[in-house]
């Protein structure tokens, strides 16, 4: 992969205005280069299938499935979705995360959505906050401290390495925590902290830190952070950042 630097965007991705939570529609990003109103609902009116008393359970199942296919493609060592299902530590924590984003919406179920998180983090080594929104075919290889905070947002199509914290700089109540672009990869113990944006295809290198806004296609790498404009690969989407370092 070439490292060449060629010209930059001409646009950063706009900021919605703070404490708003306003770059998701569903569950994952819609684009960060647009800002849709402010929700918790799928935009759209919801398909029929996930209508009425089972809707939810039906959601849950295929967005379990769109997962499993996503972490075989991404991950060279699976070699079966029943050795996925029986052995990823990290989709075991986004499948629990999704079940307890459903019961932290409802109301009275924020402190029992807290209690069983912590009980997830006990059990995969994963820390995600239930109020945190995840998009769809999300992807935490190998899972081992990884922390999302509560405000934290991710697009769809995104991979996360083990050590990856998506963190606050603040302690007041307000959106804190980034907000993830679709098709972004976040190596090893990369740490992107506070209220940025981070734009789609986004390559964030083993263990920079991450503090200013991302624009769209960058590769983030370093103590702080410095951003390069590399020629895309179409020959591996998902190959590690870390050797841009």
């Amino acid at each position: 992969m070439s490292s060449a630097v060629t010209t930059h965007p001409t646009s950063m991705p706009a900021r919605p205005a703070e404490p708003s939570l306003s770059l998701v529609r569903g569950e994952g990003v819609s684009s960060v280069s647009s800002v849709p109103s402010p929700s918790d609902e799928v935009a759209p009116a919801a398909p029929q299938r996930y209508a009425g008393p089972l809707g939810l359970a039906r959601k849950l199942a295929d967005r379990a499935l769109e997962d499993i296919d996503g972490a075989l493609e991404r991950d060279p060592a699976a070699s079966s979705r029943l050795e996925v299902v029986l052995t990823s530590p990290g989709l075991h924590a986004i499948w629990a995360h999704r079940g307890l984003h459903e019961l932290w919406k409802r109301p009275g179920g924020r402190l029992p959505a807290r209690v069983l998180a912590t009980v997830s983090r006990s059990l995969t080594g994963v820390e995600i906050h239930p109020g945190a929104r995840l998009g769809r075919r999300f992807f935490i290889d190998h899972g081992m401290g990884v922390v999302i905070g509560e405000t934290a947002e991710v697009g769809d199509d995104v991979m996360l390495y083990h050590g990856v914290t998506l963190g606050g700089r603040s302690l007041a109540r307000v959106k804190r925590h980034p907000t993830v672009g679709n098709r972004v990869t976040i190596g090893a113990g990369a740490r992107v902290l506070g209220p940025v944006l981070v734009g789609d295809d986004v390559q964030i290198g083993a263990n920079s830190v991450v503090v200013k806004d991302v624009p769209s296609g960058a590769v983030a790498t370093g103590i702080p952070a410095v951003l390069r404009f590399p020629k895309p690969d179409a020959t591996n989407r998902w190959i590690d950042p870390a050797i841009f370092i």
